[in-house]
């Protein structure tokens, strides 16, 4: 803006001149633009002292500014880093603490495959596979009844020689219930395997209906007894899995099974039933308790009755001999005022001189 302002004055300047000169000779011309040049150099000296002073405190102020902002600037800056930096290391201590975690997990998830590959290796052995099933099942019967031989046993030997995994004295009209527990599981594995051939599978399941009808059949023939046990018994698999393909896809062995009343259960199922079984044993228990408080409250009742007879009885007794009590009170309080009114007599011996020269012998 000020160098238009200087622009503009030196076209006036200009301007002027021109003037001048059409209208003076040239001396004085000459003259006044000497003046004018002086008057000139004058104003242009104190323009430019001014616009210097100008330009340098207009500087001076910007600097300022500039440097508060700069300052300002810098100090949120630091204020945005120190933030994010603590930020940062909160992350990046989380992001230790879930690795370290992760690594832990790690370190489980590892000794776990172990845990799973030995496992696998107990499972193909029949004998190794036969007691997991046991343990599974005195595992169940222990979480559901505790330690009670009044409710089931385990290894029960039945009058007729064998033995069954355990046996469980349920209330009438189940009775005595006999519970084995098996494990088909080579053939289940070799038909489930969607990497072998399809004639291979096909096979594999064959012998795996042939399996659990074996089962089925060993454990009517010996664990139902007639006159021993009930018409019925529990045939236990270990593993889901086996109980799940069995309703899901072989509908065939859930019918056989129910001819042969064997019911066939998984630990699920088996936990399910035998928690039933112990709600109707409590409920059972609760009754015979109830029954034998109500006879005892009927034989106290009848004490009671005993006692209130007794208690009336020996009430009116009491009374009467409250009220003999109180007639023989009234007669000595009669007496007793019949001894007083003649101990205080005053007897007269002047009219009686015969009286009173005995009653004087007496004295």
């Amino acid at each position: 803006m000020e160098y238009i302002i200087l622009g503009m004055l030196v076209i006036i300047i200009i301007l002027l001149i021109i003037v001048l000169v059409k209208r003076n000779n040239n001396e004085e011309v000459t003259l006044r633009l000497g003046k004018f040049e002086t008057d000139i150099t004058k104003e242009l000296g104190e323009f430019k002292f001014s616009f210097s002073k100008s330009l340098q405190n207009d500087f001076k102020e910007l600097n300022e500014t500039i440097e508060r902002r700069l300052n300002y600037i810098n100090d949120k800056v630091n204020e945005r880093l120190d933030v994010n930096f603590e930020k940062t290391n909160k992350t990046f201590t989380s992001i230790l603490e879930r690795i370290s975690k992760i690594d832990e997990a790690q370190k489980k998830i590892d000794n776990l495959s172990g845990d799973i590959i030995k496992l696998q290796s107990v499972l193909t052995d029949k004998k190794t596979r036969g007691i997991f099933g046991e343990t599974n099942l005195n595992f169940i019967l222990d979480s559901i009844f505790g330690k009670n031989d009044k409710i089931y046993q385990t290894q029960y030997k039945l009058n007729t020689g064998t033995i069954v995994d355990a046996i469980l004295f349920a209330p009438e009209p189940l009775g005595t219930i006999a519970i084995d527990s098996k494990f088909p599981l080579e053939n289940y594995q070799i038909m489930t395997d969607t990497s072998l051939d399809k004639t291979v599978r096909d096979n594999a399941t064959k012998l795996f209906k042939a399996d659990i009808r074996k089962h089925i059949d060993d454990i009517k023939n010996k664990y139902i007894v007639p006159g021993v046990t009930a018409d019925e018994a529990i045939m236990f698999l270990p593993a889901e899995a086996i109980f799940a393909e069995i309703n899901a896809y072989h509908t065939d062995l859930i019918e056989y099974s129910y001819k042969s009343k064997v019911w066939i259960t998984s630990p699920t199922t088996l936990m399910s039933t035998l928690t039933i079984i112990g709600m109707i044993l409590k409920n059972m228990e609760r009754d015979k308790y109830a029954k034998i408080i109500h006879e005892e409250l009927k034989k106290l009742g009848i004490e009671f009755n005993r006692y209130k007879e007794r208690w009336d009885k020996l009430s009116r007794s009491i009374n009467a001999v409250s009220s003999d009590a109180r007639d023989i009170h009234i007669t000595t309080e009669k007496i007793s005022k019949r001894f007083e009114s003649i101990s205080n007599v005053n007897i007269e011996f002047d009219d009686m001189p015969e009286l009173k020269e005995d009653f004087n012998e007496l004295n």
